[in-house]
């Protein structure tokens, strides 16, 4: 067990290598001020995440309308193409933005705790156990980091999930995201807004760690193909490489965390007295097994394109704050 014997919080202080290359970032820049450090570089980063998570998914948000209603109402539609064409026909083509507003803002919310402490535990991790140990032991870091930090976010993900759910499912049920979330609070308690908590864990838990561990390995192997110092890539060369980072861990992650996406899609409509865990057991009872597999494609196609685009935005504001994109963790 390795006890620290510097202050806690300066195990969160950005570890040695990252801040060197932050520095050298902002003076290949021409900027005059030192990088950022302490609190407002982990504010940055949240900063970060809140607009690419908020950004990206309020603009899947008609994908992800269909996606919701393939798995709630299966054998309605015949497909995400059929549903594409039907549900505009059939309820007017603005049902496709019906949820905008709880994705937007649950998703900054959710986007800012999850790459701020991300970032946080990450380099709490290294400062432990030393730099080039951590290089050891990296997968396990990502992985312990993610899911740390996934936990903590989607304690503010969960009642905006809740809320547009509930409005996906039922387009009158509500007339925005103030109304939707008091509307449930109202007829079912503050508790119904975390009633989908357990499966939107095994959801975004597994999702997240695959997302950042299959990330960060992506983008250690490509620069290793390169086989080019990374610093010799320009700034807009180094977010390309996340950006095929982020296609490749989205990827993964979507069939991932599938089938608990439709546990969870599921578990929002169902009305129960008895609570969570009674309203998980009842969908897991009634739900057949290929049933959990419904719009995998169409989930793989938006979150593949949706964690690209995250990590590109999260790395260019990164570099707009001249801390360096992604890089590799390499022995001294």
């Amino acid at each position: 067990m390795i006890v620290p014997s510097t202050p806690i919080l300066s195990l969160f202080k950005a570890p040695t290598l990252y801040a060197a290359d932050a520095s050298a970032a902002g003076a290949a820049a021409g900027a005059k001020k030192e990088a950022p450090s302490g609190v407002g570089l982990y504010l940055r980063y949240a900063l970060g995440g809140a607009l690419c998570c908020s950004i990206t998914h309020a603009a899947v948000v008609p994908v992800d309308v269909v996606k919701t209603r393939l798995q709630l109402f299966p054998g309605k539609y015949k497909g995400m193409i059929d549903g594409f064409k039907r549900i505009p026909a059939e309820e007017g083509a603005m049902t496709l933005l019906t949820g905008l507003g709880p994705t937007a803002v649950g998703y900054a919310a959710q986007g800012a705790f999850k790459f701020g402490f991300y970032e946080a535990f990450k380099a709490m991790f290294i400062n432990m156990v030393g730099w080039n140990t951590a290089v050891d032991y990296r997968t396990s870091i990502f992985l312990a980091s993610s899911a740390m930090a996934e936990t903590i976010a989607d304690l503010a993900l969960c009642p905006m999930e809740a809320t547009r759910i509930r409005m996906v499912s039922d387009p009158t049920f509500a007339k925005g995201l103030a109304d939707g979330v008091g509307k449930i609070v109202a007829n079912e308690g503050v508790v119904a807004l975390y009633k989908g908590l357990p499966p939107i864990l095994l959801k975004q838990v597994p999702y997240t760690m695959a997302k950042f561990v299959v990330f960060e390995r992506a983008v250690e192997a490509i620069y290793k193909t390169l086989n080019k110092d990374k610093n010799s890539y320009t700034k807009a060369q180094q977010v390309s490489v996340s950006l095929g980072g982020g296609l490749i861990s989205g990827a993964v992650a979507a069939v991932i965390s599938h089938p608990a996406d439709t546990i969870l899609t599921k578990v929002n409509k169902v009305k129960t007295d008895g609570g969570v865990m009674d309203a998980l057991k009842i969908v897991v009872k009634e739900t057949p097994f290929s049933a959990l597999w419904l719009g995998l494609g169409a989930r793989i196609l938006m979150v593949a394109g949706l964690t690209c685009l995250q990590f590109g935005i999260y790395d260019s504001v990164k570099v707009m704050f001249g801390i360096p994109p992604a890089q590799p963790m390499t022995k001294k």
